[in-house]
């Protein structure tokens, strides 16, 4: 279960914000990661703000790239906004890309 939960966080990392040049994990999007058996996954995750231009197409685009990986049978993407989300969530490669630090 791990190594699968290692491929679902490299097909995060390939999922962006349009307006942002970092990706969804590094920007703390991701909260949860949760792999059930027989290889379902959810995830949780928020936006940037409720108002998110790509409120629609980034859980997609999570959805169809965990879908992708080999051996995945099911992928939920749930979005929540508690707690909501801050900038203080970024990984520190995140702060240094958008010039935080």
């Amino acid at each position: 279960m791990e190594e699968l939960k290692q491929k679902v966080i490299a097909a995060l990392k390939t999922v962006y914000d349009p307006e942002i040049p970092v990706d969804i994990y590094e920007l703390g999007l991701i909260y949860e990661i949760s792999i059930y058996p027989v290889n379902n996954v959810f995830i949780l995750m928020t936006l940037t703000s409720p108002s998110c231009p790509s409120a629609e197409h980034i859980p997609e685009e999570v959805k169809q790239k965990v879908k992708a990986i080999e051996g995945v049978q099911d992928v939920t993407v749930e979005i929540t906004w508690d707690p909501p989300y801050s900038q203080e969530m970024m990984s520190e490669a995140a702060k240094l890309e958008l010039g935080f630090l």
